[in-house]
C-alpha cells in the first residue's frame, strides 16, 4: 500500500551546482505507504515530522587525471527534506527521507531538458548543465570571498535610486558566507513566528569517504541582514550534519553531529544563542516530532531501532527492534504517546504493533491487527490506518476508521487490484489511485464512503511516472481553497489531457484554453480537439515552487506550467494563470518561472527558470494581469532558492545563490513591505462568484468570496475573510455519486453493475428493525445541497424480512491453512446475510473440542483455539435460525504455509459412472506434492501422490470435493460443488468477440457470467432456472457449457427437454435473445458454438447425435482444453485421443436410450 507520493523535479533547475538544505522549521511530513487497489498532489496534512532533514544539490570539486577540472566529477546528491509548512501542503505522498536518501547522481550522466521519441517530446528525469553556464557573465563583485553587506533601495530600473511616490520598490540586503566557498552542502533554517532568528549550516560532504570534512554554523538576529558566524562557540571537534527546529516550541533547537566523527546532539533552547552538547550510542536516521509535546521524539537508528525522549533528546531509551524504515506514527490518538509501528518477528513476518513511547515492553504491546501483514503497508494517516495482506498472489486491503476494529476495503469485484496509493484522507474521506488488473501504465482514481470501505471509480486511466528514487508518481492534484476541485492528467489513446472536476469527480471537462497569449495576439484552439493542458508535477526542493500552485487563502487561484495544444507537452511550454477556479485562463509567461504566493495569496512572486543568473523579478498585485519588474541585486545571482514563511507579518523572504563558480553563499534579504501602502480596508475589496463553466451552483451552494480589487496597493492580513456567503442550492443528479456496486451511465443515472446483486440485504439486519436501502447513489461528501432529488436519492429506510443465514465464510486470521502446534490459531467467521441478532454460531475445531453462541453479534471480531496435537483438523462453522442454516468449514493443517491450486472437475456427472478430477499446481510443479481429497463430509481423505483421481458419485444431487496439496511445509485448498444427476442434456455456448477485452481469467467472473447467463435462459425461455446451470471454461476464446437437468419426474424430463432443447433454447440462441450487459457499453451476445464431429465418429441414432453433438463435443472440448491448461502431452488432444473419448462416451447414448 502506498500513500502520499511527490513528484520529483529535475535538481540542476536550481541554477547553481551548489547544496541548498533549505529549512523553515520542522513540521509533519508526507509519509510514503504500500497500500499500494500516488500520486497526487494534493495538500495532504499529517501530525508527525519524520526528519532527514532537507534536499540536498552538491558539488564534487574534483580533477581529471591530468589535473584539470573536469565536469565529471560534479555530483549532486539528494539527501532527504525537512518541509517547512507550506511545502507541507505541496507535498502527498513519499516522505523526503525516503524520496531522497541516497540519490547520488552524477552530472555527467544527465541528458538534455527532453528527449524527442517517435516524432514526440518527452521530458527527461535529469537536465543537462554545462559548467560554463554557471559562471556568472559579470565579473564577481570585489567583495566576494570577503565580507560585504550592500543595502539598497531597488527600483524597476535596478540603479538604486529612490523610486518616486506610489512606484513598487524593495528594500534589500546581501550578505556573504566569507570563507565557506569550498562547503558543497548548505541548510538554512528560520527558527519561528515573527523570530528575527535565521540559523545556517554550510559543510563539505566528501563524498568518496562518506563524511563531512569541514563544517559551519551561522546565526542571524535581524532576519538576515547580518550573521555571526558560531563555529568556535559550538563546533569543537565537532562536524555538524543536520539542523532541526522543535515544531510546537521553535526557540528549540537540535544540531546532529556527523556520526563518522562522532555520534552526539547539540540542543539549544533560546534559537541558538547557546548549545549543550550530548552523546549518544547510536546512529540517527531520521526524527519524528510530537505535534503537541515539544520534548518527545522518535529517533530512528541506522541498525533499525526505534528510540523515544521526552526531554528533548538529552535521554534516549529502546522503544522496538527491526522497524520498518518510515513506518512509525505517534501524536495522532487521545493518548499522546501511543506509537504505531510496524515491526519484523522472529519469524520474519511484518506485524502491526502499537505502545507507549517509554513503555514498550512485551507486557505493553498490543496487536491491532491479529497475524501477518505486508512489508511497507502499515499507514496511520487521519482517522484511518491502511494495512494490506497478500495470500496466494492475491492482495487484500483493510482499513480501520476512527480506530475502529479493521474491515475489509471493497473494491468492484472485477477491478482486481495490482497496487493502490492513498491520495488524500484530508476531508473524511479516502482518495485512491488503483491500478486495475488491465492496466498497466495508467491508474484509476477511486473515491471512498466515510468510513473508507466502499469505493467507487471516478476517472480511468490516470498518467503516471516514475520519481528519481522509482516511487511512483500519478498525476492527481486537489486545488487548495476550493472544495470538489481537482486536476488530473488522462491517457486517451496515446495522447495525455488534463480533464477538471468540480464536483468531486462527477464529471469531468478539458480546460478552457486562453483566448490571447502574452503579446495580446488571438489564440486559435477550439474545444475539445485544442485545449490547456497541465504540469502537475512536485519540487524536488521544498523552497522552490511546484509545477502547479494553489492556496487555501487565495480561493480560486491557480498558477501552472503548461502548454495548449491536443495533448500534454514538455516543450514549449509556459506560464498560465486562473482567477475563476479553473474556468478561463490566461498567459503570464512564455517561459518557465517559479511563482510564489505572497500576503496570504494577495500578491504575487515570479523569477524566471532560466540557466543565466538574473537580478530581476517580477510582483504582481492583480492576479497576474500586470507585472512589475524590480531588481533585488546590483550582481546577478544564479537563484538556488528562496525562503519564506507564512507564519510571519514581516513580509520578509530571502534569496540564496551565488554570483559565480567559486563565490562564496550569497544570501540577499528582500523586504517587500514597501509594495503595500496600507492594510486593506471594505473599500479595497469586491466580490467573486464561483461557478462550473456558467453553472452557479458548485458542490450544491452558491459561494460568494471576496477579492482585492485590481490595482490596489493594500495589503490582506491574516484576518482577511475569503467567503461572503454560500447559500445551498436545490439538490440535482451530480451532487449524488454512485453507490457502491453501481456504474454512471450515460444519461447520468447510476446503475448496478452486473456483478452486483441488488436484492442482497445488509447481513447486520435483525428483524423488527429498520435499515437504510440503497438508492443506487450516495451524496457527494461536504455536498450542501437541500431538497430537490435528496429525497428521491437518499437511501431509504425499509424494513428486515426474517431470512436463513447465507454466505457463512470461516477462515484464518492470516488466511492460511496451517499454524505451529502450540500456537493460537484465530479463526474469523463471517456471515453474509441473515439476522446476527437471532442466528446461533457453532464452531467445531476437529480435534474434540467446540464453542457455541447463542448470536453471531456475541463472536466479535475472531475465536482463538490452540492446538495441542499436530495432524489435520476438519473445521466446521455452523450458522442456524429458524428459517435455516449454512455451514462452512476447512482442513487445517498445523505446520505448512500455502501455495496456489485449482481443483478442475466436470460442472455437473453422471451418477455411477467414473468422473476425472485433476489439481492444477502454478506458477510451478513442485517436485514432491502430496494430495489429500475429500468428498462430501467425510472425515477420511483420500491420499494420493498424483494430481489426477478418478470417483464414482453414487448419491445424486449436489456432492462437495475438497482437494488439498502439500508440498515442502505448504498447503493450499480448493473446493468444487457438484451436481449428480442420472441423466442431464447440454449445449455448448460461445461469446461475442467484446466479451474477450473484459475476461480478467479468475474464476469469480467466470461464475458470475455464467449466473447472469443461466439467469437471461431461464427469463427468455420461461423454464426454471434451479434446472439449469451453465459452466464458464478457463482460457480464451470464452466459452461455456450449459446444462439443463432433470425434474423428479425424469419420463417427463426427457420429452419436455427436448422439445425445450429443440424450439425454445436453440431458436433464442440462434436468434440472438440471449444478451446481457457487461458494462454500460458492453453488450454481449451468447450463441450454441459452431462445432461439429465428422459422421464416421457418430452413431446412426439422432438421439445419440443430439446428445453426442451436446455433451460429447463438449467433453472433448473441455478434456482437450484442460489437457494443454495441465501442461500435459499435447498427444492427449489428437484426433486419435478425442475419437476414443468419443467411443468411451458411446455407452451413455444407449443408457439415455
Amino acid at each position: 500500500m502506498r500513500g502520499r507520493m511527490m513528484k520529483i523535479k529535475d535538481v540542476l533547475g536550481f541554477e547553481s551546482c551548489w547544496t541548498l538544505f533549505f529549512v523553515c522549521a520542522l513540521v509533519p511530513l508526507p509519509v510514503r505507504s504500500d497500500i499500494t487497489c500516488t500520486s497526487s498532489f494534493a495538500p495532504i496534512r499529517r501530525n508527525e515530522a519524520h526528519a532527514k532533514p532537507t534536499a540536498f544539490i552538491s558539488r564534487d570539486f574534483g580533477s581529471a587525471p591530468d589535473g584539470s577540472s573536469t565536469d565529471k566529477n560534479w555530483k549532486w546528491r539528494l539527501d532527504g527534506a525537512q518541509l517547512s509548512p507550506e511545502a507541507l501542503k505541496k507535498s502527498s505522498f513519499v516522505s523526503w527521507r525516503e524520496k531522497l536518501q541516497n540519490a547520488h547522481i552524477s552530472r555527467a550522466e544527465r541528458t538534455s531538458p527532453a528527449e524527442e521519441k517517435d516524432g514526440k517530446v518527452y521530458p527527461t528525469e535529469e537536465t543537462q548543465v554545462n559548467r560554463r553556464e554557471k559562471r556568472s557573465m559579470f565579473p564577481p563583485d570585489s567583495a566576494a570571498g570577503s565580507r560585504f553587506e550592500f543595502r539598497r533601495t531597488g527600483g524597476v530600473d535596478g540603479t538604486g535610486k529612490s523610486p518616486r511616490q506610489n512606484e513598487p520598490h524593495l528594500i534589500t540586503s546581501t550578505f556573504a558566507l566569507s570563507g565557506d566557498s569550498a562547503h558543497n552542502q548548505a541548510m538554512v533554517l528560520w527558527s519561528g513566528h515573527n523570530s528575527s532568528v535565521i540559523l545556517i549550516l554550510t559543510k563539505l560532504f566528501d563524498f568518496n569517504l562518506g563524511t563531512v570534512t569541514e563544517s559551519s554554523l551561522w546565526r542571524s538576529v535581524d532576519f538576515g541582514t547580518t550573521y555571526e558566524k558560531l563555529t568556535d562557540k559550538v563546533m569543537i571537534r565537532t562536524m555538524l550534519s543536520y539542523l532541526y527546529v522543535c515544531s510546537t516550541n521553535k526557540r528549540k533547537i537540535l544540531i546532529l553531529s556527523d556520526p563518522e566523527v562522532e555520534s552526539s546532539l547539540l540542543i539549544s533552547s533560546d534559537e541558538g544563542a547557546t548549545f549543550q552538547k550530548f552523546n549518544i550510542n547510536f546512529y540517527i536516521m531520521s526524527l519524528l516530532f510530537h505535534p503537541t509535546q515539544e520534548n518527545w521524539i522518535l529517533a530512528y537508528s541506522h541498525d533499525q531501532r526505534l528510540y523515544s525522549s521526552v526531554d528533548f533528546g538529552k535521554k534516549w531509551i529502546l522503544v522496538h527492534e527491526r522497524v520498518t524504515p518510515g513506518r512509525f506514527y505517534c501524536g495522532l490518538d487521545k493518548e499522546a504517546d501511543l506509537v504505531h509501528i510496524e515491526a519484523r518477528t522472529d519469524s520474519g513476518q511484518m506485524q502491526y504493533i502499537t505502545c507507549r513511547a517509554q513503555k514498550c515492553s512485551e507486557e505493553g504491546r498490543q496487536y491491532p491487527f491479529s497475524g501477518r501483514i505486508d512489508t511497507n503497508s502499515l499507514v496511520v494517516q487521519d482517522q484511518y490506518i491502511f494495512l494490506q495482506l497478500t495470500t496466494a498472489g492475491r492482495t487484500t486491503y483493510f482499513v480501520s476508521y476512527q480506530r475502529g476494529p479493521f474491515r475489509t476495503i471493497q473494491l468492484p469485484k472485477y477491478c482486481l487490484p495490482k497496487d493502490m496509493h492513498i491520495v488524500s484522507t484530508d476531508e473524511g474521506q479516502v482518495l485512491a489511485a488503483v491500478q486495475e488488473w488491465n492496466e498497466n501504465d495508467t491508474y484509476s482514481l477511486y473515491i471512498s464512503d466515510t468510513p473508507g470501505v466502499y469505493f467507487t471509480r471516478s476517472l480511468p486511466n490516470l498518467r503516471t511516472s516514475r520519481g528519481l528514487a522509482g516511487n511512483l508518481i500519478v498525476d492527481v492534484y486537489k486545488v487548495a481553497g476550493v472544495s470538489g476541485l481537482i486536476i488530473a492528467n488522462k491517457k486517451e489513446d496515446t495522447q495525455m489531457t488534463t480533464y477538471i472536476t468540480y464536483n468531486k469527480g462527477q464529471t469531468w471537462s478539458l480546460l478552457q484554453p486562453p483566448t490571447k497569449d502574452t503579446t495580446g495576439h488571438d489564440i486559435n484552439c477550439n474545444l475539445p480537439s485544442c485545449s490547456l493542458h497541465l504540469h502537475l508535477q512536485m519540487s524536488e526542493n521544498p523552497y522552490t515552487p511546484d509545477t502547479i500552485s494553489t492556496k487555501h487563502s487565495a480561493p480560486g487561484i491557480i498558477v501552472a506550467t503548461g502548454n495548449i495544444g491536443p495533448e500534454l507537452s514538455f516543450s514549449n511550454t509556459g506560464m498560465f494563470i486562473s482567477s475563476d477556479a479553473g474556468n478561463t485562463w490566461r498567459q503570464i509567461f512564455e517561459e518557465e518561472h517559479s511563482v510564489w504566493f505572497l500576503d496570504h495569496g494577495g500578491a504575487l512572486l515570479a523569477v524566471t527558470q532560466s540557466a543565466v543568473p538574473t537580478r530581476h523579478l517580477w510582483i504582481s498585485l492583480d492576479e497576474g494581469r500586470q507585472w512589475d519588474k524590480l531588481s533585488f541585486s546590483s550582481t546577478p545571482l544564479f537563484v538556488d532558492g528562496v525562503l519564506m514563511t507564512t507564519e510571519t507579518e514581516n513580509r520578509i523572504i530571502t534569496f540564496f545563490g551565488h554570483f559565480s563558480y567559486h563565490s562564496d553563499w550569497q544570501l540577499i534579504k528582500i523586504d517587500y513591505s514597501s509594495l503595500f501602502g496600507r492594510k486593506c480596508t471594505d473599500g479595497d475589496f469586491q466580490t467573486w462568484h464561483l461557478q462550473n463553466k456558467g453553472e452557479v451552483c458548485v458542490m450544491g451552494e452558491r459561494q460568494v468570496y471576496m477579492k482585492r480589487k485590481p490595482g490596489t496597493r493594500c495589503t490582506l492580513g491574516w484576518e482577511y475573510s475569503r467567503v461572503v456567503s454560500a447559500e445551498p442550492c436545490i439538490c440535482t443528479l451530480y451532487d449524488f455519486e454512485c453507490d457502491y456496486g453501481f456504474e454512471r451511465q450515460a444519461s447520468g443515472k447510476c446503475a448496478p453493475a452486473f456483478w452486483y446483486d441488488v436484492n442482497l440485504p445488509a447481513h447486520t439486519c435483525s428483524h423488527g428493525q429498520r435499515y437504510r436501502n440503497s438508492t443506487g447513489y450516495r451524496k457527494v461528501l461536504l455536498n450542501n445541497c437541500r431538497e430537490g432529488l435528496k429525497g428521491t436519492l437518499s437511501p431509504r429506510m425499509q424494513q428486515c424480512k426474517p431470512i436463513a443465514p447465507s454466505g457463512l465464510q470461516l477462515s484464518t486470521s492470516n488466511s492460511q491453512l496451517t499454524a505451529v502446534l502450540g500456537t493460537n490459531i484465530t479463526f474469523r467467521v463471517a456471515l453474509q446475510n441473515g439476522d446476527s441478532l437471532s442466528t446461533s454460531l457453532h464452531v467445531d475445531f476437529g480435534d474434540g473440542i467446540s464453542v457455541s453462541y447463542s448470536n453471531i453479534s456475541r463472536l466479535g471480531d475472531s475465536i482463538t483455539h490452540t492446538y495441542r496435537v499436530a495432524g489435520i483438523f476438519r473445521v466446521t462453522a455452523r450458522a442456524q435460525n429458524s428459517h435455516g442454516s449454512d455451514s462452512s468449514s476447512l482442513y487445517l493443517h498445523i505446520t505448512s504455509p500455502v501455495e496456489r491450486i485449482f481443483l478442475s472437475a466436470p460442472v455437473v456427472v453422471i451418477r455411477g459412472k467414473e468422473a476425472n478430477l485433476t489439481a492444477v499446481l502454478w506458477p510451478s510443479q513442485p517436485r514432491t506434492v502430496t494430495f489429500y481429497w475429500w468428498f462430501n463430509n467425510s472425515t477420511e481423505p483420500l491420499i494420493t501422490l498424483e494430481g489426477s483421481v478418478s470417483h464414482t458419485f453414487t448419491r445424486e444431487g449436489l456432492n462437495s470435493v475438497t482437494v488439498q496439496v502439500s508440498a515442502g511445509g505448504t498447503v493450499l485448498q480448493d473446493v468444487k460443488i457438484i451436481t449428480v444427476k442420472d441423466f442431464f442434456r447440454s449445449l455448448l455456448l460461445s461469446f461475442s468477440p467484446n466479451l474477450e477485452e473484459h475476461n480478467p481469467s479468475i474464476a469469480e467472473w467466470r461464475q458470475d457470467v455464467g449466473r447472469v447467463v443461466r439467469a437471461t435462459l431461464s427469463q427468455v425461455c420461461g423454464f426454471p432456472e434451479d434446472q439449469l446451470l451453465v459452466s464458464v471454461f478457463p482460457g480464451s476464446p470464452t466459452a461455456a457449457e450449459f446444462f439443463i437437468l432433470p425434474e423428479t419426474n425424469q419420463s417427463a424430463f426427457r420429452s419436455h427437454t427436448e422439445e425445450q432443447l429443440d424450439k425454445v433454447f436453440m431458436n433464442a440462441l440462434n436468434q440472438n435473445l440471449i444478451q446481457f450487459d457487461l458494462k454500460p457499453d458492453t453488450r454481449v451476445t451468447v450463441s450454441v458454438s459452431q462445432l461439429t464431429l465428422g459422421q464416421s465418429m457418430l452413431s446412426d441414432d439422432p438421439k445419440c447425435i443430439a446428445l453426442l453433438l451436446s455433451v460429447v463435443i463438449g467433453l472433448v472440448w473441455h478434456c482437450c482444453l484442460w489437457m494443454s491448461y495441465i501442461k500435459l502431452s499435447t498427444a492427449l488432444c489428437s484426433p486419435f485421443n478425442c475419437r476414443l473419448i468419443v467411443v468411451n462416451y458411446s455407452a451413455v447414448c444407449g443408457y439415455v436410450r
